[in-house]
């Protein structure tokens, strides 16, 4: 069983390039730190809450994967 809940729905995670400015990537990457989170995680976090503010959330979205080290379960 995947830790990951869109896997476990059978879709991939899609893959973006992202270019930022330098400033707002290490700002980003401050923040996530303070979240305990990675700079991917961030960035997914703040554009599922944008979407939550303009009435935009998909009705198909699964839930964040499960943050922290993958379990030994395998």
């Amino acid at each position: 069983m995947s830790e990951d809940p869109a896997a476990e729905a059978g879709r991939k995670r899609k893959p973006v390039l992202l270019r930022l400015d330098p400033a707002v990537h290490e700002a980003l990457a401050r923040w996530a730190a303070d979240d305990l989170r990675s700079v991917n995680a961030q960035i997914e976090v703040l554009l599922r809450q944008a979407l939550a503010a303009a009435g935009r959330t998909p009705r198909d979205l699964g839930a964040l994967p499960k943050r922290g080290r993958p379990s030994s379960n395998g």
